[in-house]
């Protein structure tokens, strides 16, 4: 029998990479996004309308999942945006609604899929972080502070999670290109930084036309579902980054950091 993976957020970016590849290599794919009519068709794909900040459709869309697939056996957790820009030209109200979406969602999905998997002791919970969640860069601070608090309820509960057969594992991809700049991020403003956010913005953008598709990414979601080891984190591109932060000083990494808000792009 085919196994059955869930996964949010698949109408665009990783999560579609991830379904397509999940479907072409003979699993059931249940891919969901707030709008179902936007998932592309494909063999072995059923499409879930699912809102990750509504308890309700989340209980909806699991419940249509088990009933018409029998079971979850991996769960993709992808769903999530970004917010770009100073901290103090960012409202509470934004603070909140990407908390609800990159935290707060990714919980109430979980927290809905593992019943089953326990009374089976068995399942994957997949969490698709970043690079992100291990270090952070300047005009990052709603999209970081998401993103360590991803990594910290994943490294946490996979103690809990481990007494009933269930394991937990992290995809932190670098920056691969997706539609995230154009779709799935927001930016703030404040006047006394919009000179130096300009400034990054363009080391940005200059990154991201230059950035690998997601196929990678999707790749590493697979190989997480698959391994059955205690290992927790998928780290995808972002290895020499992660290295730097660990091998140099403090201050030599802070001003390499800080020197993108100031240097003039080439």
């Amino acid at each position: 029998m085919s196994r059955v993976v869930l996964i949010t957020g698949s109408s665009s970016g990783i999560g579609q990479a991830a379904a397509e590849l999940f479907a072409a290599r003979g699993w059931n794919v249940a891919a969901t996004a707030r709008d179902a009519t936007n998932i592309r068709a494909h063999e072995n794909v059923k499409a879930f309308a699912l809102d990750v900040t509504d308890l309700q459709s989340v209980r909806s869309a699991v419940a249509a999942v088990v009933r018409d697939f029998g079971t979850i056996d991996v769960l993709v957790n992808n769903a999530g945006y970004g917010i770009f820009g100073p901290f103090e030209g960012t409202s509470i109200e934004q603070l909140e609604a990407i908390f609800r979406t990159n935290v707060l969602g990714l919980a109430y999905v979980t927290q809905q899929v593992l019943p089953q998997m326990r009374e089976r002791k068995s399942g994957t919970i997949v969490n698709v972080s970043s690079i992100a969640g291990r270090t952070a860069t300047p005009f990052m601070t709603g999209y970081h502070a998401t993103k360590f608090a991803v990594e910290g309820l994943s490294e946490s509960l996979r103690y809990e999670l481990s007494l009933h057969g269930i394991r937990v594992k992290l995809v932190e991809p670098a920056h691969f290109k997706t539609n995230f700049l154009s779709r799935s991020l927001q930016t703030t403003h404040h006047p006394a930084y919009d000179k130096a956010f300009d400034n990054f913005m363009g080391y940005v953008r200059k990154e991201d036309s230059a950035a690998r598709g997601p196929a990678q990414v999707a790749e590493a979601i697979y190989s997480a579902a698959n391994d059955e080891s205690s290992k927790l984190r998928f780290t995808v591109g972002g290895k020499l980054v992660l290295a730097l932060t660990t091998l140099l000083p403090d201050a030599v990494w802070r001003s390499l950091n800080a020197a993108g808000m100031t240097r003039p792009l080439k």
